[in-house]
Protein backbone atom coordinates (compact mmCIF):
# COMPACT_ATOMS: atom_id res chain seq x y z
CA UNK A 1 0.00 0.00 0.00
CA UNK A 2 3.18 2.53 0.66
CA UNK A 3 4.20 1.69 -2.39
CA UNK A 4 0.88 2.61 -4.38
CA UNK A 5 0.48 5.86 -2.69
CA UNK A 6 4.39 6.94 -3.50
CA UNK A 7 3.29 6.26 -6.60
CA UNK A 8 0.21 8.14 -6.61
CA UNK A 9 1.73 10.96 -4.81
CA UNK A 10 4.97 11.43 -7.14
CA UNK A 11 2.36 11.49 -10.16
CA UNK A 12 0.20 14.26 -8.40
CA UNK A 13 3.81 16.04 -8.17
CA UNK A 14 4.52 15.77 -11.55
CA UNK A 15 1.32 17.06 -12.76
CA UNK A 16 1.44 20.04 -10.47
CA UNK A 17 4.84 20.70 -11.89
CA UNK A 18 3.64 20.28 -15.12
CA UNK A 19 0.58 22.46 -15.03
CA UNK A 20 3.10 25.15 -12.98
CA UNK A 21 5.73 25.09 -15.82
CA UNK A 22 3.09 25.28 -18.28
CA UNK A 23 1.53 28.68 -16.82
CA UNK A 24 4.65 30.26 -16.43
CA UNK A 25 5.46 29.31 -20.34
CA UNK A 26 1.67 30.88 -21.17
CA UNK A 27 2.65 33.88 -18.83
CA UNK A 28 5.46 34.72 -20.59
CA UNK A 29 4.17 34.45 -24.58
CA UNK A 30 1.63 36.46 -26.12
CA UNK A 31 0.33 35.00 -29.43
CA UNK A 32 -1.01 37.44 -31.72
CA UNK A 33 -3.00 36.72 -34.87
CA UNK A 34 -2.01 39.09 -37.89
CA UNK A 35 -4.62 39.82 -40.16
CA UNK A 36 -3.54 41.47 -44.22
CA UNK A 37 -6.41 43.80 -45.38
CA UNK A 38 -7.43 43.36 -49.27
CA UNK A 39 -8.13 46.23 -51.52
CA UNK A 40 -11.94 46.25 -50.31
CA UNK A 41 -10.71 46.05 -46.49
CA UNK A 42 -11.49 42.51 -46.07
CA UNK A 43 -8.97 40.62 -43.83
CA UNK A 44 -7.08 37.65 -44.32
CA UNK A 45 -4.77 35.32 -41.68
CA UNK A 46 -1.39 35.59 -42.73
CA UNK A 47 0.10 34.17 -39.31
CA UNK A 48 0.72 35.16 -36.03
CA UNK A 49 3.38 37.13 -34.08
CA UNK A 50 5.11 36.09 -30.82
CA UNK A 51 6.12 38.43 -28.18
CA UNK A 52 8.20 37.11 -25.42
CA UNK A 53 9.97 39.62 -22.66
CA UNK A 54 13.62 39.07 -23.29
CA UNK A 55 16.69 39.98 -21.26
CA UNK A 56 16.93 43.29 -23.09
CA UNK A 57 13.12 44.25 -24.17
CA UNK A 58 10.54 42.82 -26.15
CA UNK A 59 11.09 40.21 -28.82
CA UNK A 60 8.81 39.89 -31.34
CA UNK A 61 9.22 36.37 -33.96
CA UNK A 62 7.05 36.78 -36.68
CA UNK A 63 5.75 33.52 -38.44
CA UNK A 64 3.79 34.93 -41.51
CA UNK A 65 3.03 34.40 -45.25
CA UNK A 66 1.43 36.66 -47.86
CA UNK A 67 2.95 39.86 -47.47
CA UNK A 68 4.75 42.09 -50.23
CA UNK A 69 8.47 41.53 -50.22
CA UNK A 70 10.22 44.73 -48.76
CA UNK A 71 11.47 46.20 -45.42
CA UNK A 72 8.05 47.47 -43.81
CA UNK A 73 7.27 49.92 -41.28
CA UNK A 74 6.43 47.98 -37.81
CA UNK A 75 4.68 49.51 -35.14
CA UNK A 76 2.57 49.09 -31.82
CA UNK A 77 -0.29 51.02 -31.79
CA UNK A 78 -2.85 52.41 -29.28
CA UNK A 79 -6.27 51.22 -29.45
CA UNK A 80 -6.99 47.23 -29.66
CA UNK A 81 -8.79 47.55 -32.86
CA UNK A 82 -7.76 46.80 -36.60
CA UNK A 83 -11.27 47.74 -37.97
CA UNK A 84 -11.56 50.37 -41.09
CA UNK A 85 -8.34 48.58 -42.51
CA UNK A 86 -6.19 49.31 -39.41
CA UNK A 87 -7.03 52.88 -38.84
CA UNK A 88 -9.31 52.07 -36.08
CA UNK A 89 -6.26 51.66 -34.40
CA UNK A 90 -5.25 54.81 -33.54
CA UNK A 91 -1.89 56.39 -33.45
CA UNK A 92 1.12 54.74 -32.26
CA UNK A 93 1.55 53.65 -28.70
CA UNK A 94 2.89 57.23 -27.73
CA UNK A 95 2.28 56.62 -23.65
CA UNK A 96 4.48 59.37 -22.27
CA UNK A 97 3.26 61.87 -25.52
CA UNK A 98 6.24 62.52 -26.67
CA UNK A 99 4.37 63.63 -30.40
CA UNK A 100 7.92 62.19 -32.01
CA UNK A 101 8.64 59.42 -34.57
CA UNK A 102 12.35 58.90 -33.28
CA UNK A 103 12.52 54.53 -33.72
CA UNK A 104 13.28 51.98 -31.34
CA UNK A 105 16.02 52.77 -30.23
CA UNK A 106 15.36 56.82 -28.74
CA UNK A 107 13.68 57.03 -25.36
CA UNK A 108 12.62 60.23 -26.67
CA UNK A 109 10.02 58.58 -28.86
CA UNK A 110 6.95 57.11 -29.02
CA UNK A 111 7.36 53.67 -27.34
CA UNK A 112 5.47 51.97 -30.17
CA UNK A 113 8.29 52.43 -33.15
CA UNK A 114 9.42 48.77 -33.62
CA UNK A 115 12.67 47.68 -35.73
CA UNK A 116 11.49 47.29 -38.93
CA UNK A 117 9.80 44.14 -40.25
CA UNK A 118 11.59 42.05 -43.02
CA UNK A 119 9.85 40.02 -45.80
CA UNK A 120 11.56 37.46 -48.34
CA UNK A 121 11.16 37.65 -51.63
CA UNK A 122 8.48 34.95 -51.47
CA UNK A 123 6.21 36.90 -48.86
CA UNK A 124 7.39 35.48 -45.24
CA UNK A 125 8.69 37.10 -42.71
CA UNK A 126 10.28 35.04 -39.98
CA UNK A 127 13.06 37.02 -38.41
CA UNK A 128 12.90 38.13 -35.23
CA UNK A 129 13.34 41.48 -34.16
CA UNK A 130 14.08 43.50 -30.68
CA UNK A 131 12.01 46.32 -29.12
CA UNK A 132 14.31 47.33 -26.30
CA UNK A 133 11.71 50.10 -24.39
CA UNK A 134 8.68 47.56 -24.62
CA UNK A 135 7.76 44.33 -22.55
CA UNK A 136 5.00 42.47 -22.57
CA UNK A 137 3.02 43.88 -19.93
CA UNK A 138 3.52 47.97 -21.91
CA UNK A 139 1.89 46.13 -25.38
CA UNK A 140 -1.17 44.02 -23.95
CA UNK A 141 -4.84 45.90 -24.64
CA UNK A 142 -2.65 47.84 -28.11
CA UNK A 143 -2.35 46.46 -31.92
CA UNK A 144 0.47 45.20 -34.01
CA UNK A 145 0.54 47.27 -37.46
CA UNK A 146 2.31 46.53 -40.44
CA UNK A 147 2.83 49.60 -42.97
CA UNK A 148 3.10 48.88 -46.66
CA UNK A 149 6.44 50.81 -47.00
CA UNK A 150 9.75 51.41 -44.81
CA UNK A 151 10.50 53.24 -42.25
CA UNK A 152 13.14 56.21 -41.58
CA UNK A 153 12.81 56.69 -38.31
CA UNK A 154 12.14 60.20 -38.48
CA UNK A 155 9.11 62.85 -39.39
CA UNK A 156 11.45 64.29 -42.03
CA UNK A 157 10.83 63.85 -44.71
CA UNK A 158 7.08 62.33 -44.00
CA UNK A 159 5.56 62.40 -40.88
CA UNK A 160 5.79 58.49 -38.65
CA UNK A 161 8.77 57.46 -40.54
CA UNK A 162 6.70 57.14 -44.42
CA UNK A 163 5.52 53.64 -43.95
CA UNK A 164 2.42 54.44 -45.65
CA UNK A 165 -0.75 53.00 -45.67
CA UNK A 166 -1.46 50.46 -43.16
CA UNK A 167 -1.24 46.71 -44.65
CA UNK A 168 -1.39 44.04 -41.37
CA UNK A 169 -2.85 44.14 -37.97
CA UNK A 170 -3.21 42.40 -35.25
CA UNK A 171 -5.03 43.21 -31.71
CA UNK A 172 -2.86 42.04 -28.50
CA UNK A 173 -4.49 40.41 -26.15
CA UNK A 174 -4.65 41.83 -22.97
CA UNK A 175 -4.37 38.94 -20.82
Amino acid sequence: KFMQLTKILIFNIGLCILFFTQQIYAAKTITIPITLFDANGQGKNIGIIIAANARCGLLLTPNLTGLPPGIHGFHVHDKPSCNDKGMAAGGHFDPRDTGKHKGPYHYQGHMGDLPILVVDENGRATLSTLAPHLSLATIKGHTLMIHAGQDNYSDQPEKLGGGGARIACGVIPKT
